[in-house]
């Protein structure tokens, strides 16, 4: 029941809502408009819903008060009712009592042990120091017998005190009820002895307006800050969002600075490695995760030269028994070499294709992403800009493709190189050849040799090709030198070629690409910005409504602060 002060009016004003209805009634129609609201609701039986009704009651001379007359508490469901009918009730009961700025108005019968009360336990659930539990006791005429000591006493620590009220009984009006009430409490030998500001329905409504006051003053400065921040936040986000764009200019203007965000975004998460705008999520640290990228293909490529051969030196041998011909004796055929060579690079030539397919796709992850993020006010433009990024990835991922078949195909061209490691190490390994020729010629000798980069070797093998046998060592010496040159080449190559491929797509290729996506001979994408979207629109209109309303809050709540301190 809502109650209003209007001194203006005349007559009372009553209506009840509920729903999206407001049905007018009357003080002697109260009852039975109820029973029809709560039949609407709930239905013609005995089961219950949490739905309310509010009687409004607009009157001269009443306070302004809102009370909730809250369901009975039913422990045990009867015929019609749902089993769970206690637990719905409390739940319904404890949304509504459990706010600090709801005033517990407990209902106690004077015929009852007040520790008994289930209404006593649930507000204590809520209000232990009872700082805003008011006690009601009804039908004082039919238990006065130890009510004043009851009430004086309180052993159930009710802290806003107990009010002692008379019900009506049948038809009597409100000014009948009251007359009695009063004569009750001024003659009856028990009750007249209870103190006078603790009897009688109009202490009652004193009380609650006194109690509701000095809550809502308390209350005052924390709804103040609530309807604060909450407007701070309206009107910032309000702030945030895109201006309308009502001219050519401006959309380009709007479309010129989202480029430039992407293309600032993606220097600093790509190219600068500075992570300012996204410090706690490392997905988006390019520069990080691109080195990690590289860092796990360089130990992916071999060390080594790699070799199947399960007896050492026979892929030599067989390549060395292949390239024999007609010519003078003991000539490295260079044809043997790169034969080999091509087939120890073939295994290997995946590995830096799958490298740039796994860099541009998180290329392109991280550009889709930084593109929907500044063009979030724009959802017009998410498509067409993804569209533009996914076609201008493909071509660089081409181009790197492109770039490591080159790369593999010059390896296949020579063997050459100007690094002088090659011939130092080459050098090096051969300072062990006397060691394994003695191995083969003399069979008197251990077949098993130790070499420094192979280990523990048997030869035992060869010496049925000895003809070949330092051939395909020396070979064997040849690749293990230049292999680290060709592993070292296709490391530093691809590496350096990934990170100017990125530096050219941020600085140059995309915001190229994204003019003439967006753009386009006709402008469409210009148009398309001009179009506020619906989302939008939605979005804005319900922000300018929601600050409007809280400025009136505001307002209201400062007046009404106003008349409170």
């Amino acid at each position: 029941m809502r109650l209003q002060g209007d001194s203006d009016i005349t007559e009372p004003s009553l209506h009840l809502e509920y729903g999206n209805k407001t049905v007018p009634t009357s003080e002697d129609d109260i009852a039975a408009a109820i029973n029809n609201a709560t039949v609407e609701i709930a239905g013609a039986g005995k089961g219950i819903s949490d739905k309310p009704i509010t009687l409004v009651v607009k009157k001269k001379s009443v306070p302004d008060l809102t009370l909730v007359d809250l369901p009975g508490i039913t422990r045990v469901p009867v015929e019609g009712q749902p089993a769970d009918i206690y637990e719905q009730i409390s739940k319904t009961i404890m949304e509504y009592i459990a706010p600090k700025e709801s005033i517990i108005l407990n209902v106690l019968s004077a015929t009852v042990d007040f520790p008994t009360c289930e209404s006593i336990r649930m507000s204590r659930q809520v209000d232990q120091l009872g700082e805003r539990t008011l006690a009601v006791v009804t039908k004082s005429d039919k238990a006065p017998e130890g009510l004043r000591e009851k009430v004086t006493m309180d052993d159930v620590h009710i802290g806003l005190g107990y009010v002692c009220v008379r019900n009506r009984i049948g038809d009597e009006t409100y000014a009948q009820a009251r007359i009695e009430e009063e004569q009750l409490f001024k003659s009856h030998p028990l009750l007249s002895q209870i103190d006078k500001s603790m009897t009688g329905i109009p202490v009652l409504a004193e009380r609650l307006t006194q109690i509701q006051a000095s809550i809502i003053a308390k209350c005052l400065p924390d709804i103040i800050k609530k309807i604060d921040d909450k407007l701070n936040q309206s009107m910032s986000e309000l702030n945030s969002l895109p201006q309308n764009l009502s001219s050519v200019a401006d959309a380009l203007k709007a479309l010129i600075r989202i480029i430039k965000l992407v293309r600032e975004s993606l220097a600093n998460l790509l190219v600068r490695g500075e992570f300012d705008e996204f410090p706690d999520d490392n997905s988006l640290h390019g520069t990080a995760r691109i080195a990690e990228m590289l860092h796990k293909y360089r130990a992916e490529l071999p060390e080594k030269c790699p070799t199947k051969e399960k007896q050492f030196l026979m892929e030599e041998v067989g390549v060395l028994q292949e390239a024999k011909g007609i010519r003078l004796p003991n000539f490295l055929p260079r044809s043997a070499f790169l034969t080999i060579l091509k087939n120890k690079i073939d295994t290997i030539s995946h590995i830096p294709r799958e490298l740039v397919n796994t860099v541009w796709a998180y290329v392109e992850k991280i550009a889709i992403q930084m593109m929907l993020r500044h063009c979030e006010n724009y959802p017009q433009l998410k498509s067409a800009s993804q569209r533009a990024i996914h076609g201008l990835i493909d071509r660089m991922r081409d181009h790197s493709c492109k770039f490591v078949k080159d790369m593999i195909g010059m390896e296949l061209v020579s063997d050459y190189t100007a690094n002088p490691d090659y011939m130092n190490t080459w050098v090096e390994l051969m300072k062990e050849e006397e060691q394994f020729r003695n191995a083969i010629e003399h069979h008197v000798l251990p077949t098993k040799i130790t070499l420094k980069a192979f280990g523990d070797v048997d030869v035992r093998h060869l010496r049925s090709h000895d003809d070949v046998a330092e051939q395909a060592f020396d070979i064997r010496m040849r690749l293990t030198a230049y292999w680290k040159i060709v592993v070292l080449r296709l490391v530093d190559g691809v590496a350096l070629h990934i990170l100017h491929s990125i530096k050219c797509l941020v600085e140059d290729e995309l915001e190229v690409e994204l003019i003439n996506e967006l753009l386009g001979s006709n402008k469409t994408g210009i148009e398309k910005m001009m179009e506020e979207s619906p989302a939008t629109a939605t979005k804005r209109e319900r922000l300018k409504k929601s600050v409007e309303l809280l400025k009136e809050s505001k307002d209201v709540v400062a007046s009404i602060s106003g008349s409170y301190y």
